[in-house]
Order: C-alpha cells, then sequence, then structure tokens
C-alpha cells in the first residue's frame, strides 16, 4: 500500500475526538494497572508483545482492555504526565479502558478490526471514523 492509499472503517465513538498518529498495535489485550508504567508511559507487563514500549503519542490499537479497574486511573496518570496515547482503538472497549479514555481526554473507536492495523501505520481518529494510511507494501482489508 502506497502512503496516499487508505482504507477507512466506521466504529462506535466511545470518545470524541480528533488526531492523527503513528500506531503502536498488539495483537494482546492490555491492562493498565501493573502492565504500563503511569510515570514513564512504558508497557512494564513480562511477556506482553509491546514490553519495554512507550505507548507515548501513539495511537494505542489492541483488541480490548483487562485487570483493575484501577486501570482507568493509570490512563488518567499518563494524561496529566503527557504521556498517554494520543488516540486508543479497541476490537471492543470495556468498562476499564473506556472510562480511562473519557476521563483523560484521549479520543477512543471501538468495533474496528484491529487485524487491519500494524505498528508504524499512519492512523487519524476523527469521531466514529478511523482512516488507515499503511507503510508496508499491499492491502488494508476493509473487511471485519
Amino acid at each position: 500500500m502506497s502512503s496516499s492509499e487508505s482504507t477507512t472503517f466506521i466504529g462506535r465513538l466511545i470518545k470524541m475526538g480528533v488526531v492523527e498518529g503513528e500506531a503502536l498495535v498488539s495483537a494482546e489485550p492490555i491492562g493498565f494497572l501493573g502492565g504500563v508504567d503511569g510515570s514513564t508511559g512504558v508497557v512494564t507487563e513480562r511477556g506482553h508483545p509491546l514490553e519495554g514500549q512507550c505507548v507515548a503519542g501513539k495511537v494505542l490499537v489492541f483488541p480490548s482492555g483487562k485487570g483493575s479497574t484501577v486501570g482507568s486511573y493509570v490512563l488518567y496518570q499518563l494524561a496529566t504526565a503527557g504521556l498517554a496515547p494520543a488516540a486508543i482503538v479497541n476490537a471492543e472497549s470495556e468498562p476499564i479502558v473506556a472510562v480511562g479514555a473519557i476521563i483523560s481526554d484521549i479520543p477512543m473507536v471501538d468495533r474496528v478490526p484491529v487485524g487491519a492495523i500494524h505498528t508504524g501505520d499512519h492512523v487519524r481518529i476523527e469521531g466514529d471514523r478511523v482512516t488507515v494510511w499503511g507503510k508496508r507494501s499491499g492491502c488494508i482489508s476493509s473487511e471485519g
């Protein structure tokens, strides 16, 4: 896919916003309490596909959240430190991540085929629309 080709998905709006950025993608769920350091933005969960990577300023794409309700506060802590993801895209949101995004003013959309987005892709979130420009050759499927 060239940088001029894009695919747009219509998801379910969780938190309104307009943002563009580079995707950071995990095929595994993310738990923010104990899984992401609230003071650095680095994924700390041992064995997680994103272990050691920083979520700050990225369009964070993952299937769903997991873990404690305090995970909402970790997202808020990241936001107040300027280390929050630019946006969150999920296959299926769950209340912990949704509340965290809402109280932290992080644009969020779910019901998007997250497997069609790859780390390094350029992503634009505008309300319930997720537009992806891939960096690698080939196509991004619009099928869920």
